[in-house]
């Protein structure tokens, strides 16, 4: 699946003998990551044709005479296409060539170097794991040292993964970010210093029933336990007042550690509204009319929502996933100043659902709008893996005569999850505005 990069922002620069040469900012979910020049990512694109051939996209070409500005907002467009693309095939991404280039693109931008550091990555519960580890150590890399000193077995690394978290004075945790898996977390959290943010572990799956995957695994139990801790002190799961009470005299008994207690709480917690599910910071929404707001939690394969009507009435919705066709993500305002990057964006996600046997397209104004990209993503990955899982039991026990018919009820199923093709919309700003752009998901 398409990873979220965006060049919303570019500069003209000069080179020490005068010549000129467009520098631009590359933002993955959301945030800042590394600046780039057309030169290096026509030079790295070799590279990859060089190791995987025909599979890497076209390369937007070289122009050889001076750029208009159409051009080069053509051309931004272009290398942004061209990035998103390149990130489809897991072999390109997860090979040392992608690898890499990013890591140096990313050190150069925050002029950091490899050296050894200390990193803390917080649990739920608010311990601190401190790390030795290189400046230059990927997330897979930190993410996998994390979970051998923890005593999790490396099989159950899919399950968890780094994120950035901001703790707020009234006691609000938000989930700024997930870590990509071929980021250095050291450099982003230099970048993202002035947000005040800290990286956490946290699991990460859409699907509540997958905790039954890791049960056989006590430091997993343990991390999901906590976690399921935070979650009701955070007010993200809401027990009834008898799911509260067992749940707490479980707790007590866990906390004599022992796993059978931990296990029980787990299985008890699966009950509670919303549990496993991410939650977003209050927002604002068009549904079902302009001007309400909502609180958003998404997972088990819906996005639930408590509206706030401009009459302050209040509407419980749940969104189900598959019924939603397709997905944007748009950049309603990114600085162009030097010191303003790396903070948060102005954004917005729109989802086109399938509402009463109508299609309408639903906004969400948020921050998070990246985030709730990826847990859609995530969402419509995991239901495709259990469908084909199913699919693959079935054939074995299905008569012949019923696996065409099996084969066609699938695939209307699946076409719900269908990105329509993509439609870029341009605004062409004044020169003092910044840029804006609108980017469709096309990830599945």
């Amino acid at each position: 699946m398409k990873l979220h990069f965006t060049i919303p922002v570019s500069e003209r620069l000069r080179q020490t003998f005068g010549s000129r040469y467009v520098l631009y900012s590359l933002y993955l979910e959301g945030f800042l990551f590394c600046k780039v020049r057309y030169s290096q990512l026509h030079h790295w694109n070799d590279q990859l044709r060089r190791v995987f051939g025909s599979t890497v996209p076209a390369f937007p070409p070289k122009f050889y005479l001076a750029m208009t500005a159409s051009m080069a907002d053509e051309r931004r467009s272009q290398l942004e296409e061209y990035l998103q693309n390149v990130t489809v095939d897991p072999s390109i991404t997860n090979s040392d060539v992608f690898i890499s280039f990013f890591r140096k693109l990313q050190q150069d931008t925050f002029k950091i170097q490899t050296q050894s550091a200390s990193l803390d990555v917080y649990l739920a519960d608010g311990r601190v794991i401190r790390l030795a580890i290189q400046t230059s150590d990927t997330a897979e890399r930190v993410l996998e040292v994390v979970l051998y000193k923890m005593g999790l077995s490396r099989e159950l690394m899919g399950y968890f993964s780094l994120f950035f978290l901001q703790d707020h004075s009234n006691g609000v945790l938000s989930v700024v970010k997930k870590v990509a898996e071929f980021e250095l977390p050291y450099v982003s959290l230099q970048s993202m210093k002035e947000l005040g943010c800290k990286i956490g572990i946290r699991k990460w799956y859409m699907d509540p029933s997958l905790d039954t995957m890791l049960m056989g695994c006590r430091a997993a139990v343990n991390l999901l336990y906590i976690q399921a801790l935070q979650e009701i002190e955070k007010n993200w799961v809401k027990p009834t007042d008898g799911q509260m009470q067992k749940l707490e005299l479980l707790q007590k008994e866990a906390n004599k550690t022992k796993v059978v207690f931990l296990v029980q709480f787990l299985e008890l917690v699966q009950e509670v509204q919303h549990y496993g599910y991410m939650q977003l910071d209050p927002c604002a929404c068009d549904y079902p009319e302009v001007g309400c707001s909502a609180t958003v939690h998404v997972g088990n394969k819906e996005i639930s929502c408590c509206i706030k009507l401009p009459s302050n009435q209040t509407k419980e919705v749940s969104f189900k996933i598959s019924r939603v066709r397709c997905w944007e993500v748009t950049f309603l305002g990114a600085s162009t100043q030097p010191e303003d990057q790396g903070r948060e964006q102005t954004l917005e996600l729109r989802f086109e659902y399938c509402d009463s046997d109508s299609w309408r397209w639903i906004v969400f104004y948020t921050k998070q709008a990246f985030l709730l990209s990826s847990c859609f993503k995530k969402i419509i990955s995991e239901q495709l893996i259990k469908t084909t899982k199913e699919d693959k039991e079935m054939q074995v026990e299905m008569p012949e005569s019923l696996k065409s018919k099996k084969s066609r009820i699938q695939q209307s199923q699946i076409a719900w999850f269908d990105f329509i093709p993509r439609k870029r919309v341009l605004f062409r700003p004044s020169e003092e505005d910044n840029v804006f752009e609108k980017i469709r998901e096309e990830d599945l």
